[in-house]
């Protein structure tokens, strides 16, 4: 086995001379070279022009050139000993290219699918119009309110030719309103789906996956729905990033819902070419840190890439607590090929939040947060990341699990906490909470009825789950006399992005375009990755130049053509 070969270390290089030798020489045109921080700070603004690295021949600091020419060092002309040359930077080069060959996109930025239909169709409208990804978010919705918003971004973006996708969340307790989604989906031709709070792999998800998969003229396999799995488990990862169990793919054959051949093609491919990597987020989350999901995560991507062969590399993209430009571009530097934003998004002015529960949002700091239980899950004790400041909605939600936890009934509940729950959760008694909850059901599964008849455990936990769905609800709908129970998702991401602009155009709730929101953050780590690159090359860079300050952009600025 060969060995890596030996490094040596410089010491303390930068105390007598750059350890870089002169390319030539950099003769100045209409702007001097900068020598000091503050002036190379202003010079590594100019992302989308060339940068070249400069020493002073008399102090021997290191400094920037912004145009001017380069020519060989025995040229009899004044001029700086040039040490190298930094190519433009773009916003659209800061992730994997294929990520915007494979989906069509100009930038490597997704807009998350915000459930509930908080990530609109105007906002995955909005985004795709400017060259960007963004998905739907229709967990929680029946079909019948998705097929509307459907509509309202095809008849926008098909025509145009923008990308877009919607979300497919695992729904453990209502497989019949998973599959329903799944075949809404193929029959309307979305051949982009968002996957989330998957622990294993459905046959639903499966069969999205399998569907349309071909061989082109080459005899590669190609794709016809691309599925984007978000995970933040290695474990689960390694589900989506393995093909498909045979056993689901011949079930699903001899239930007519796929083809022999789309069977054997996805033995041979991942389930997922795409897998967003979701740290510390808002919503359903782990908490984990990018920084140490990532490398976890791109580990068993690789070694699924290497165990089966897949002819095409596999795409993983960072999600969660990008808030500001500093993370963004730390995501790209993790190797992250797209990042996706979701916290940031919910507080836009084309979001599906009410008005004032975006202005909530905007008053966030980075600790207003907190853990609650999920209405989807909430038996199993699955929590959810939401707003705490201005609500009571995750104190109130932790009581109910606490009473789910501690009795075997809705008539067990004791008097003292029997109280305070119709009082101010439900604001009825628990046996008209209950008959609501009832005629729900009755409606859209009478099955869990007749469980929860048969068992009263089940009968509590369905009664508490209304108060949580509906409490993100009022929250939509806006309704003030539920202000206090308004559940809001929301990651630290949401604090971050607040002290980022404040005193910015983008610091008032009603200027935050989710485009703007995404060009700023895209340009702004695409000058902390400049800014960074400087400093490897001992440029004197000072701490402002980690800093970028909103302002109001146009795609177009970003046009490198």
């Amino acid at each position: 086995m060969s060995q890596a070969p030996a490094c040596t270390y410089l010491e303390n290089p930068f105390m007598t001379q750059h350890p870089f030798s002169p390319l030539g020489l950099w003769c100045a045109e209409q702007h001097p070279p900068a020598f000091d921080p503050e002036a190379v700070t202003a010079a590594l603004q100019q992302i989308r022009q060339p940068l070249h690295i400069l020493r002073d021949p008399h102090s021997g600091v290191v400094g920037v050139g912004l145009e001017g020419q380069a020519v060989r060092g025995d040229s009899d002309v004044a001029g700086w000993p040039h040490l190298a040359t930094l190519p433009a930077l773009f916003p659209e080069w800061l992730g994997d290219r294929s990520f915007q060959e494979v989906h069509g996109v100009r930038f490597p930025y997704v807009g998350g699918a915000m459930a509930n239909g908080i990530a609109t169709a105007r906002m995955v409208v909005e985004l795709g119009r400017a060259g960007m990804l963004a998905f739907f978010g229709a967990a929680g919705l029946d079909p019948e309110r998705i097929e509307p918003a459907l509509d309202e971004i095809e008849a926008a973006l098909n025509p145009i030719g923008a990308s877009w996708g919607s979300n497919l969340i695992h729904s453990p307790n209502e497989p019949d309103l998973e599959r329903k989604v799944v075949e809404l989906y193929l029959r309307r031709g979305v051949h982009r789906v968002s996957a989330s709070a998957y622990m294993k792999l459905t046959p639903f998800v499966v069969r999205y996956a399998a569907t349309g998969l071909y061989r082109d003229a080459e005899g590669r396999i190609q794709r016809t729905n691309l599925l984007f799995a978000k995970i933040s488990r290695p474990e689960v990862a390694r589900h989506f990033l393995s093909p498909a169990p045979a056993e689901m793919l011949d079930q699903l054959v001899r239930e007519g819902l796929i083809t022999a051949e789309e069977a054997e093609l996805a033995r041979q491919v991942p389930v997922a070419e795409d897998i967003i990597v979701e740290s510390d987020s808002g919503g359903h989350t782990d908490n984990r840190p990018l920084a140490s999901l990532f490398p976890s995560i791109a580990a068993v991507r690789d070694q699924c890439q290497a165990e089966f062969g897949y002819a095409r590399r596999i795409r993983l993209g960072a999600a969660g607590g990008l808030g500001t430009p500093t993370a963004v571009a730390a995501a790209f530097a993790l190797g992250a090929a797209f990042v996706l934003t979701g916290s940031v998004n919910q507080g836009a002015v084309e979001s599906g939040l009410a008005e004032d529960g975006r202005k909530m949002l905007a008053q966030a700091g980075l600790a207003d947060v907190m853990m609650a239980p999920a209405a989807d899950m909430f038996e199993l004790g699955v929590e959810v990341q939401v707003l705490r400041r201005g609500t009571m909605f995750g104190v109130r939600a932790k009581k109910l699990y606490h009473i789910y936890s501690s009795y075997p009934s809705l008539e067990a509940i004791p008097t003292a906490e029997r109280g305070p729950l119709e009082k101010q959760y439900f604001r009825a008694t628990l046996e008209e909470a209950w008959e609501s909850t009832r005629r729900f059901w009755q409606d859209r599964d009478p099955r869990e009825v007749q469980r929860a008849e048969a068992n009263p455990k089940h009968k509590m936990a369905l009664t508490f789950r209304a108060y949580l769905g509906l409490s993100s609800r009022w929250a939509i709908a806006g309704d003030a006399s539920r202000l206090m129970d308004y559940q809001i998702w929301c990651g630290p991401a949401m604090g971050a992005f607040n002290d980022w602009v404040r005193g910015s155009f983008l610091e008032a709730p009603e200027a935050r375009g989710v485009v703007q929101i995404a060009l700023n953050l895209l340009e702004g780590a695409a000058v902390v990755t400049r800014a960074h690159q400087l400093r490897t090359y001992g440029v004197p860079v000072a701490d402002a130049a980690f800093h970028f300050t909103p302002r109001p952009l146009h795609a177009a600025a970003a046009t490198h053509a």
